[in-house]
């Protein structure tokens, strides 16, 4: 999963994305609106976290600007405002959810969790495709009936496949993925190649198949 943290206020911020990054989680974070923006358009992320309250402007905002671009990622709403208005509003203006400071990180990562199994997969807890079975909360993945052991980047990655079946997807976009913003500064795709080799060989041993079609000069595409 990769999570965008958009909180102006520096302590909860960082409490915030050291907890995930601890889970495993691909945090960015910023804390102005004009920063969010530009994170927004440049790149695409699994879930939101938006506090409505920005130096320079409304954190509605940019759910207007998700919502006019056609944008799909979750948006969880953090906010010291409890009013029911701003629940409204933000909820009509296309938020998923909207939780009151101060709160409990594991509160946190169980809405977000609850959010991009809600938009990734449309499922709770368990997704299946063909052979392939995840359960989302224990990260436990078996193929065949078989289970294998994933690392988080090859977790992480099977879950991008899935949600994006039969689509082309390109080795920018999986790096870009996984890696975030740091990728930016890679000059090699050679640990792509090493991931997607390691996952499709533990994929192919448990289901004699292979899912994994290279698309020469793109991308791969998940069948």
């Amino acid at each position: 999963m990769k999570l965008l943290i958009i909180e102006d206020e520096q302590g909860l911020r960082e409490s915030i994305e050291r907890y995930f990054t601890v889970e495993g989680i691909i945090c960015e974070s910023c804390s102005s609106l004009a920063a969010a923006i530009s994170k927004v358009t440049l790149y695409q992320y699994d879930c939101i976290l938006l506090d409505i309250g920005l130096p320079d402007g409304e954190g509605f905002t940019l759910l207007e600007h998700l919502k006019a671009n056609g944008k799909n990622e979750g948006v969880l709403i953090i906010s010291a405002r409890n009013s029911l208005d701003n629940k409204i509003k933000g909820l009509n203006l296309g938020a998923d959810d909207y939780l009151t400071k101060p709160f409990h990180l594991a509160e946190l990562k169980a809405r977000i969790d609850a959010i991009f199994r809600r938009k990734a997969f449309n499922t709770t807890n368990t997704l299946n495709y063909d052979l392939i079975s995840v359960n989302l909360l224990a990260r436990d993945v078996e193929v065949n009936s078989i289970n294998i052991i994933l690392t988080r980047k090859e977790y992480d990655m099977l879950l991008y496949f899935i949600a994006n079946k039969g689509k082309v997807i390109s080795k920018n976009a999986i790096a870009e993925h996984l890696w975030g913003d740091e990728i930016d500064l890679v000059d090699s795709f050679d640990f792509i190649y090493t991931h997607i080799k390691n996952i499709r060989k533990k994929l192919m041993e448990a289901a004699q198949k292979d899912y994994i079609k290279s698309v020469y000069g793109v991308g791969y595409k998940f069948l």
